[in-house]
């Protein structure tokens, strides 16, 4: 293998650093140098700016990529030991579309143009399905892994009610309210689109493999992770900022004082997106994220028509899930059914506020459940659904 210095680079490579050359067997080189460890998206663009050729960067000696300012010592020494696996890389890159798996980088013009501004955006996407559509509003849907019953419902209904009036949902097919946000804008009809801290192939968490099957048919599975690398715990982090990138708003639907939300949150603020949270009880520590994200200023959603003011997308009139809902149920069902709400009660609350006998009030409640009108959360504690 030949290698150039830094000089030798400038002279060879000095009439084509404007042109910037595009091609397949440079996409490889690319892939190559976004699996190197230590060599983060950020150099990658800057290795580019100043080489316009990602196969000059393989051929340079270390000394000259030290030299060049970009990179450390001991990452270019990492980056000269990392060139004996541009074989394995480039068997890896031939067998992406055979596996399903679209490479998008940031030199292509099917990169996700919300994305293309940010200082830190990632230089390879990998995807199953569809990339976002730039042309139609999209809204990130976060929270607490292990919501409440009312959050799931409330993140459900909002995911259901923006896919209805076009909205793109975006989140991170977590457990909890990513996955009901997602849920809903399924139920709905939309697109969603789920940013995973893994390689795309990977279902994580497992228990959510139907939604990972459905989603790519309305929507897409994203990463920045090549296929195969594990959900380890440092990647959640760093995909949150593509979360938010790829959103014109995040929406918090409970989050702890502490939640990994938040860093979504923050991600969102730098970039220049728009902060709306759902309020809560102040008792409610799941709560407490969120309210505090509303006395810092950010937007408050008590209903999803809100968001939909927000892209001044005209609401359309309803007479209220809740009272359709009422309007076809017997009169003691419709009795029991209204001394429930989205915060689950205990069956001794629900026999006092309805004064039936238990035998009757386990009755009507069962009758509830079976037609879809509410669930029962734990042992005896029961809530409506949306």
């Amino acid at each position: 293998m030949e290698q150039l210095t830094f000089e030798d680079m400038g002279r060879d490579f000095g009439a084509e650093k404007g042109s910037g050359a595009w091609t397949e067997r440079e996409r490889q080189y690319l892939y190559w140098l976004s699996q190197a460890p230590a060599i983060g998206a950020v150099t990658i663009k800057k290795l580019w700016d100043r080489c316009r050729s990602f196969e000059t960067v393989y051929n340079m000696e270390e000394t000259a990529l030290s030299r060049m300012g970009l990179l450390k010592q001991n990452q270019a020494a990492d980056l000269g030991s990392w060139k004996s696996c541009l074989g394995r890389c480039r068997e890896e890159y031939g067998v992406l579309q055979e596996k399903g798996i679209r490479l998008v980088t940031f030199l292509d013009e099917e990169y996700p143009g919300r994305l293309k501004p940010l200082y830190d955006s990632p230089a390879v996407l990998y995807g199953i399905g569809r990339f976002p559509d730039e042309e139609r509003p999209a809204a990130a849907i976060v929270g607490a892994r292990d919501c409440s019953h009312y959050g799931r419902e409330t993140a459900e209904a909002l995911g259901r009610v923006l896919a209805e009036a076009g909205i793109q949902v975006i989140s991170g097919m977590a457990l909890g309210i990513d996955g009901a946000g997602h849920r809903g804008c399924l139920k709905g009809g939309g697109d969603t689109y789920a940013v995973l801290g893994c390689g795309v192939d990977i279902c994580y968490p497992r228990n959510h493999f139907s939604m990972y099957m459905e989603i790519p048919q309305k929507g897409g599975i994203l990463s920045e992770y090549r296929p195969g690398q594990p959900p380890i715990p440092g990647n959640f982090p760093a995909r949150n900022r593509i979360i938010s990138g790829l959103s014109d708003v995040i929406v918090v639907v409970e989050a702890r004082a502490k939640s990994g939300s938040l860093i979504t949150v923050d991600c969102g603020l730098e970039q220049g997106r728009e902060i709306f949270a759902v309020p809560g009880r102040n008792t409610d520590s799941l709560s407490r994220g969120c309210n505090r994200l509303i006395r810092q200023g950010a937007g408050i959603v008590t209903c999803p028509e809100d968001i939909l003011d927000f892209f001044q997308i005209p609401v359309k009139k309803t007479d209220g899930v809740d009272e359709k809902k009422k309007n076809g149920l017997a009169k003691k069902e419709k009795m029991v059914y209204s001394c429930l709400d989205l915060q689950p009660k205990y069956i001794d609350r629900i026999v006092e506020d309805s004064g039936l006998s238990l035998g009757e009030c386990l009755t009507l409640l069962l009758e509830l459940e079976l037609g879809g009108h509410i669930i029962q959360t734990a042992g005896h504690y029961y809530a409506k659904k949306l």
